[in-house]
């Protein structure tokens, strides 16, 4: 069986939860794709950045692609060079974007262009805010390319909120090789993770990794 035939071979029904929200559950087989995610780790290594408020972020990160995306205390921002190394990121596996494009596609998001890919580590505990994607370059207009979501490891409970903060959120709950899309009306939908529950998933360990793909700059 070919690596294309095996990274879609589990995909089960697409749902559609909300206009612009779309889950692809099992879309991909975790063991694939991992080398090609420790290939970039090596390169840009995993770090805890520091939010503009001066606070270290519970989750460590890493970016691979044309840019990145870092908090530190001027804001936070998209950058061409890893501000550790001071080198370029290292590009996303021809793999990895092969696939996203897949995944957005059958979203209803074709031909998306991704030149980011923020990778996400979470240990037991860690979590991520309520926020909005809304430091892209088009994030405010119309046509804004989708925001594409792999989880691998653990499960985590995902919170999907409106267009206010204080809209009432509903929870997901994202299990290993789940894809899930959201652009159009639910582009800059607030959305964040609730800290993740201990547990010890077969390839990961005590771990989860989230990658998320978006387009920074035309």
């Amino acid at each position: 069986m070919s690596v294309q035939a095996l990274l879609f071979s589990k995909c089960e029904e697409i749902q559609t939860l909300r206009p612009g929200v779309i889950l692809l559950p099992s879309f991909f087989v975790s063991a694939i794709i991992l080398p090609e995610i420790k290939s970039v780790l090596q390169k840009a290594v995993l770090r805890y950045f520091i939010t503009p408020g001066g606070k270290k972020m519970s989750v460590a990160m890493s970016n691979c692609g044309d840019y990145g995306w870092i908090s530190d205390r001027k804001g936070y921002q998209y950058s061409q060079k890893d501000p550790l190394s001071k080198k370029p990121w290292p590009p996303i596996p021809p793999l990895l974007y092969k696939l996203v494009q897949e995944a957005a596609e059958l979203a209803g998001f074709p031909k998306f262009d991704p030149n980011v890919c923020l990778i996400n580590c979470y240990q037991p505990g860690a979590k991520m805010s309520l926020h909005q994607d809304k430091d892209e370059a088009d994030a405010l207009r119309g046509d804004a390319q989708p925001i594409v979501s792999f989880s691998l490891g653990l499960p985590a409970i995902f919170l999907l909120g409106g267009l206010k903060r204080s809209d009432k959120t509903q929870s997901l709950v994202l299990q290993d090789g789940d894809a899930l899309v959201f652009g159009g009306p639910a582009r800059l939908m607030f959305h964040g993770i609730k800290p993740l529950a201990a547990g010890e998933d077969a390839l990961l360990g005590a771990q989860r990794i989230n990658l998320t793909f978006r387009r920074a700059y035309d």
